[in-house]
């Protein structure tokens, strides 16, 4: 399967006429595809009942987790990493 601008999978109708029950099975599973005809999308196959799209993970998704990060996050290990880069003070 091709992807098309629209994100969605693109299948020309030869291709959904050999593999139609695999191509329906995924669409009831939610994975929706378009059928074209010579490179033109046609139509777009999809569930009648489609589960809900994926959630979109949230910053702060796991606020009250108990996941405490350092205060240092950004700095730590500093000198560790300089010292892959650039080596160490003791090797001069």
């Amino acid at each position: 399967m091709a992807k098309t601008a629209h994100a969605l999978p693109t299948v020309n109708i030869h291709e959904a006429k050999t593999h139609l029950s695999r191509l329906v099975e995924k669409a009831a599973n939610g994975e929706p595809f378009i059928i074209a005809k010579a490179g033109k999308p046609m139509v777009r196959v999809t569930a009648i009942d489609a589960p809900p799209p994926h959630k979109q993970r949230r910053i702060g998704f796991g606020t009250g987790s108990g996941v405490k990060v350092p205060d240092d996050f950004d700095t730590m290990m500093q000198k560790e990493i300089e010292e892959m880069f650039y080596g160490s003070d003791d090797e001069e």
